[in-house]
Parts: C-alpha cells; structure tokens; sequence
C-alpha cells in the first residue's frame, strides 16, 4: 500500500541520531562516593555471585543467575521485616510489598527462563527412581504423577530461605502465596524452580542450591555498624542494604538483557528483540517497586542512618542511588536504543538530517503486511522501545519524588554535581523534560492521526451535502 502524501500540516522531524537537543550522558562524578556505596553493598563480593562461568552449557546463565539471587535476597528481606521487634515498623504493610515484589520478580525470572535453547542444570524427578534420599529426606517429596506408574521425587531447595518461610508461623501464609505465584508463572517454562512449589506438572526442577548459592549470598549481610558514642544499632541499616542488593541484582540482569537485546536486533530477530524489549519495561518498573520500599521505613531511623551514620549531605553526595554505576550504565544503554531504530526500519539516516526515519516509520505503520514476512514484530519493537522510554522517565521522576518525600525538597533539588555536564537544572528534571528518544516515530504517529482525522472528515462530507 502506497504511503499518503504528507499534508501541510503534518510535522516534519530531524532523524533519530541527530535530535535537536543530544541527550546528556549520565556519568558519576564522584568517583570516591560512588567507591563507598560499592564496599557498603559488598558489590565486590556480590558481583562474583554474578559472574557466569559455572554452567558453560547454559547461555542464559549470566542473565537469569542475578535475577534469581534478587529473589532470594527478597525472601531475606521478608524475613527481616517480619522479624523487625520496633513496635513502631510497619511491619503489616512492608510484608505485603515485599509479597508483592517476589510475585513480580517470580515472572521476570519465568520470563527470562522461556529461553529453552539452552537449558540450566535441572535434576530430573525420576532419576531417583522413586526413592527418597535420606540426606535430603527434609526437602524432598514423593508422589505419583496422575496416569503414570513411575513414582518421582520432587526435590525443594535446602538452602533457600522460602521453604523456612514456610515453617514460621509469622511469614507462613506469605511464603505460601509466593510458592503458588511461582507455581503459576513457572507454567510455561520447560522447569520449575525448586523452592517448595507444588511442581503439579512433574517437571524438571532446577538445581537451584548450585545456581544461587543461598549460603554465600546471606553471608553477604552488613556489617554491624553501632553508633561510636551511643552504641545504638539502626534497624534500618540492613533495611537499605537489602533493598539495595535487589536493585543492583536486578541493574545486572538488565545489563545482560540489553547486551541480549542488542544481538537479537543486530541478528534481525525482531519478535525475539520485542520479547527482550518488553521484559526490559518490566525490569525498570520493578526497579521502582524497590525504591518506593523507602517510603515504609521510619523517618527518624532513616535520616538518623543517612546523615549520621552513612554522613550523606545535601550537594554533591546527595543521591545515594545514583551512586550506583550499574544504574547509569543501564540508563544509558536503554536511551542508546534509540540508534537501533534506522536499523529496524531498514534505512540509513539523511546525513542532512531529513525526514527518511520518519517516512520509512509511517510506510511501516502504514502498511497492509506490516505483520508479515521480514516486517513480522517489528511494530511491536518500535512499540517497546517507546514503553521503554517511559518506563525510564517514570523511574526518574518517581525517584525524584521518593527523594523530597523522604529526605525533604532541598534534598531533591541538591544533587545536581553528580552528573557530568552541570546544567542550571536540577539533572533528574533535565532528564524528565528532555526531548522524546525516538522524535521520528513521534512524528510518524503525530502523521498518521492527522491522516485519519482527514479521512474521517472526507467520509463525512457527502453525507453532509446531501
């Protein structure tokens, strides 16, 4: 289908890589800061968790290990709100967040997971021939498969902390809801986790004691800080930290993802990249998730933890996320996306900075095929890439928010030196109020519904004349 004429009216826009205003690169300036927020995560120590390498045979396993250790350290992180005695904590409300985020986490992790090209180390329930172990008797069931003769051992992890969970009276109904979410996401992946779930299908479980090793990552706690004079112990010490350890857990799963992402672009794989794509957006509102987990913890604590204790001042060390490397690296390579759109589109861009991006876009969006043959996903990528930018400024912003709610507006407005170059604005409202990643597909969508508008109106004037 031939592409319509532009009208008058219709807007005209520069190509991707040349917008009129270049987006500033996010970069930490403090470098011993950003050193200091490393050693109080054990990011050193956290990361080597992070590492692939164990599992040569699972191409996933860079991008899924992270993400799983987010959720366990989640379990932890429930089971220190639970656990937390301040009569004051908000206990009730922090659990059923925390509830919430590993429901969450549980279908990123099945969705990172639907990759079967190659599978993780998985123990198969009937290797064991229907016989219980006795050295892992406490963790393991036997059952039959309805229909089938062959008895199967289901196997549950022994060192996660989830199947504990489940055994405090205080956390059991949490740890069983989280049991039955993961059930119920795992559904469309060739294996379960492990954790305690029913497993009703009888599939493979994952060796999930070997892949995340719980013992090493909860060995990674805080180290005890009491105040020198008064001695006294902040509660939300290990609130932070923990909150913190998810986050960077996550930042690297994105990292791997967006390096995942790229490939499948660069091998024209586009409903495989819009997959990557939409699971990216999900991954970033999870991210918000666990910084709006600030708002539960207690005022007084925090800012006693904050300016007394961590000594971070309003100016240059204001921001304590965006210390994080892993942060504005992932930032940066998310917004990179955009150069990826000529690519999609099939096009180079007009060196004098024409329409062609654009053009190639609304004859893309246009299109009667635009859902077969070679141009099969590539609506649906261009449609993340933008769900994905928003994703991105709501996290900004949000994050800009969570700042003034809980350490006051001038805090807010003081973290401005921690990006490279200084602008007059405040870096997280410049970041906000910058202009669109993708100005050609704007326009493009801006073109056809001033298309449609005009069709609308032709149709209905014969009725009117007559």
């Amino acid at each position: 289908m031939a592409t319509p004429k532009l009208s008058p009216i219709s807007p005209v826009r520069r190509d991707d890589t040349k917008p009129c205003a270049p987006s500033a690169v996010l970069r930490v300036q403090d470098a011993s800061a950003a050193e200091a927020y490393e050693q109080y995560l054990r990011l050193p120590e956290l990361s080597a968790l992070w590492k692939p390498g164990s599992f040569p045979e699972w191409a996933s396993e860079g991008l899924v290990k992270p993400a799983l250790q987010a959720l366990e350290i989640t379990f932890r992180f429930a089971s220190l709100a639970l656990s937390d005695p301040r009569c004051y904590a908000s206990r009730r409300e922090l659990a059923r967040r925390l509830e919430s985020l590993a429901a969450r986490e549980a279908e990123l992790v099945a969705a990172l997971c639907d990759d079967r090209s190659a599978p993780p180390p998985l123990a198969e329930l009937t290797a064991s021939g229907g016989v219980l172990p006795r050295e892992r008797s406490a963790s393991s069931e036997v059952w039959q498969i309805p229909g089938s003769a062959a008895a199967v051992v289901c196997r549950a992890s022994e060192a996660s902390l989830l199947p504990r969970l489940a055994a405090w009276d205080k956390s059991e109904a949490l740890a069983s809801r989280v049991m039955y979410a993961i059930e119920a996401q795992m559904q469309g992946c060739a294996f379960t986790l492990g954790l305690g779930e029913p497993n009703l299908a009888g599939k493979p479980v994952l060796e999930y004691d070997r892949v995340v090793r719980p013992h090493e990552l909860h060995a990674l706690k805080p180290k005890p800080s009491p105040e020198p004079k008064s001695g006294y112990v902040n509660r939300e010490n290990e609130t932070l930290f923990t909150m913190y350890q998810i986050l960077e857990s996550w930042l690297c799963a994105a990292s791997q993802l967006l390096t995942r992402l790229n490939e499948r672009i660069e091998a024209k794989s586009w409903e495989a990249a819009a997959s990557d794509c939409w699971i990216l957006e999900r991954v970033w509102k999870l991210l918000a998730d666990v910084e709006d987990l600030h708002m539960l913890m207690d005022p007084d604590d925090f800012l006693r933890l904050i300016k007394s204790q961590l000594a971070i001042r309003a100016g240059s060390d204001a921001s304590f996320c965006f210390r994080s490397r892993a942060l504005l690296h992932v930032a940066n390579a998310t917004r990179d996306l955009k150069k990826r759109v000529p690519w999609v589109l099939g096009v180079e861009v007009d060196p004098n900075g024409g329409p062609r991006v654009q053009e190639a876009a609304m004859r893309l969006y246009h299109s009667r095929r635009r859902g077969e043959g070679e141009e099969a996903g590539k609506v649906e990528l261009l449609q993340a890439f933008q769900a994905v930018e928003a994703a991105v400024r709501r996290f900004f912003f949000a994050y800009r928010q969570l700042v003034a709610a809980m350490m006051g507006t001038a805090e807010a407005s003081g973290n401005r030196a921690l990006f490279v170059p200084a602008e007059g604005m405040d870096p997280l409202a410049q970041m906000f109020l910058e202009p669109p990643y993708y100005p050609s597909l704007d326009a493009a969508k801006t073109f056809l519904a001033d298309y449609w508008v005009q069709q609308m109106a032709r149709a209905s004037a014969p009725s009117r004349q007559s």
